[in-house]
């Protein structure tokens, strides 16, 4: 199993997820593909597409933007079409609009079945 986690411009995250609900490999509904489909907002020190998106951040001192964590569960063998579905949604125009991030999930216990 793999996570995958993406940084993401506020502004395309509604068509990075419609991108992944189209593609069948996200489809909670159904029980198939990705699992645990979750969209966190976060403050990010990327570049604006718009100059209107950075703000000033009192607690960190610093120009951010406002963008918006993927995080999502899936199988081994899902993880180019996916990062590739995320990819080519996610993209802005702009050579650094986020980053997509792939890591090894060791173990997954559900909390229900925890003793």
């Amino acid at each position: 199993m793999k996570e995958i986690k993406a940084y993401i411009h506020n502004h395309r995250i509604a068509d990075v997820i419609h991108a992944l609900k189209e593609s069948g490999q996200c489809n909670a509904n159904a029980g198939t593909g990705c699992r645990n489909l979750s969209v966190i907002p976060v403050q990010s020190l990327l570049k604006a597409v718009d100059a209107k998106e950075q703000h000033y951040s009192i607690d960190l001192a610093e120009a951010v933007i406002n963008e918006s964590k993927l995080e999502l569960i899936c199988e081994d063998d899902q993880v180019d079409e996916l990062v590739d579905i995320i990819g080519r949604a996610a993209r802005t125009g702009q050579a650094e609009a986020g980053w997509i991030y792939v890591s090894d999930i060791i173990q997954a216990i559900p909390v229900a079945g925890r003793p």
